[in-house]
């Protein structure tokens, strides 16, 4: 049986900077071991450019408030390709006052993800917790008009922006009943679920709509409960696109049938991801607990690539100064990737190397120098030049929906000429309209459709690839593009 984590209280806000009293307890020498043990496959490369190259998304838990602290911000430009904000779009943060919206902190977020091309999680519609006082004392007909109203204006607000929302968060009780405590199912009864599910489709057609839970990441009755609903939801035609597995972990307590969790969801028709990442343990840390931790950090990102519709893993938060579970666990902590002054723990070279076999090309972190005197002529063809017709090779996948789709889309060098900087053109056959694009700038012109590289995944080394990927739009057919070129050369379709 998967081990079932202590029940933790709903609230997640963000710690306030606590005095740095938790001391190292690893020395450098003794972390270089076990980071070198775990031989992961490129220690140049960010865990940002390994989960683009193996098609999945890393991402984590942004507190805009953050940003002007050096470190924590090159560490979210860098390591990261999806950001979710972690207080900022919640219900008392977006509508405190009845029928009052702000949305200030939660533009800052969006505006951040789409200045450095990271994907936007949406976090989250419908949640008995961090919710307004007034909304539990509404009359039943009361609270579904301002369920409904609160799922309908933030998701327009954010529409285009985000590609995918959590609608409702944390539903159902440890032994797979519906939490008695939230007001919306003591008002509203089990039937507020999928009235959020159907006016967040109906706000935002695009988004993916996603469920999320914690201790649902193994087989137990709390995710028997949530499979009965997304099975339910699906034959009756609920949209429902995709479940989050939080996966707030003690260390050595990744369940053992987190696999066959996912893969069960995954045969409904639905997407999988771990959206919220962190492993605690019983503090101080010590060389046996973070090896025991990088292992479980290794084992949860190998599970998610294994899984083909695991779409990636977020991490709650960067660094452990700011990580909720102290203030909610005493005596634990130290969960997070990066500790109290953004060292990498050995778990950061545990998850490069759970991307074993990917090799992307590093982003540059430097602008290259203009030169000041007349630089030769070329003897030899500039990257630049096309690749031969067949030296490319395009993989598309595509989830569907309703009106909307999100694709993903694998570039690959065939050739054996680096290529730096590339444009792939295709049309579309149906009809179809990119709404949002990630990792890539896209136009279109009718169904003609343009793709650029972002700044960051320019350079496609031999046999090497790139992902980008987009949300859109279609009439009710998504038939697959037929023919790709790149910078004008044809490319095969796998």
């Amino acid at each position: 049986m998967p081990i079932i984590q202590p029940a933790r209280p709903p609230a997640r806000r963000r710690a306030g900077r606590r005095a740095v009293a938790r001391r190292a307890t690893v020395v450098a020498a003794a972390a270089a071991v076990v980071i070198g043990a775990l031989a992961a496959p490129a220690a140049a490369a960010t865990l940002r450019e390994l989960g683009t190259a193996a098609g999945k998304d890393v991402g984590f838990a942004l507190d805009p408030g953050r940003l002007s602290e050096t470190q924590y911000r090159q560490i979210a430009d860098a390591e990261f390709s999806l950001v979710v904000a972690e207080n900022a779009m919640k219900w008392d943060a977006t509508e405190a006052t009845r029928g009052q919206f702000t949305f200030g902190q939660g533009d800052q977020v969006a505006s951040y993800a789409a200045a450095g091309g990271k994907k936007l999680y949406g976090h989250t519609l419908v949640w008995h917790s961090q919710l307004p006082g007034w909304v539990a004392g509404l009359s039943a007909s009361d609270m579904q008009s301002a369920m409904v109203n609160h799922v309908t204006q933030v998701a327009k607000h954010f529409a285009g922006k985000t590609f995918a929302w959590d609608v409702v968060n944390e539903a159902f009780a440890e032994n797979g009943a519906r939490r008695a405590e939230s007001p919306f199912q003591q008002k509203l009864g089990d039937g507020y679920i999928e009235t959020a599910f159907r006016a967040a489709r109906a706000a935002d057609p695009s988004a993916r709509l996603c469920y999320n839970d914690y201790n649902i990441e193994g087989v137990n009755a709390k995710s028997d409960a949530v499979y009965a609903m997304v099975r339910d939801f699906k034959a009756r035609g609920v949209p429902i696109d995709c479940v989050g597995l939080q996966s707030h972990f003690i260390v050595g307590q990744v369940p053992s049938s987190l696999q066959t969790n996912m893969n069960r969801f995954a045969a409904l028709g639905v997407d999988v991801r771990v959206t919220e990442l962190d492993i605690r343990m019983s503090t101080p840390s010590d060389q046996a607990k973070l090896t025991q931790q990088a292992a479980d950090y290794r084992k949860v990102f190998e599970v998610c690539n294994a899984v083909a519709r695991c779409q990636g893993v977020t991490i709650w938060g960067i660094t452990d100064t700011y990580s909720w579970v102290p203030n909610t666990f005493p005596g634990q902590g130290a969960a997070l990737v990066w500790d109290d002054s953004y060292r990498a723990k050995p778990a950061y070279a545990a998850i490069q190397a759970a991307f074993g076999g990917v090799t992307p090309t590093p982003t540059p972190t430097t602008p290259q120098p203009t030169p000041t005197t007349p630089q030769p002529t070329p003897t030899t063809p500039s990257p630049t030049t096309p690749p031969p017709a067949g030296a490319c090779q395009v993989t598309w996948t595509a989830n569907g929906w309703n009106t909307g789709f999100t694709a993903n889309v694998t570039v690959k060098n065939t050739s054996s000429t680096a290529i730096s900087g590339w444009t792939l053109r295709f049309a579309f056959p149906s009809g179809q309209t990119v709404t949002q694009a990630w990792s890539s700038t896209v136009t279109q012109s009718g169904a003609q459709v343009t793709v650029t590289n972002a700044p960051w995944n320019g350079s496609i080394a031999p046999g090497a690839s790139q992902v980008f990927g987009f949300n859109g739009a279609h009439s009710g057919t998504n038939a697959a593009p037929t023919a790709f070129t790149l910078n004008g050369a044809a490319c095969t379709t796998a």
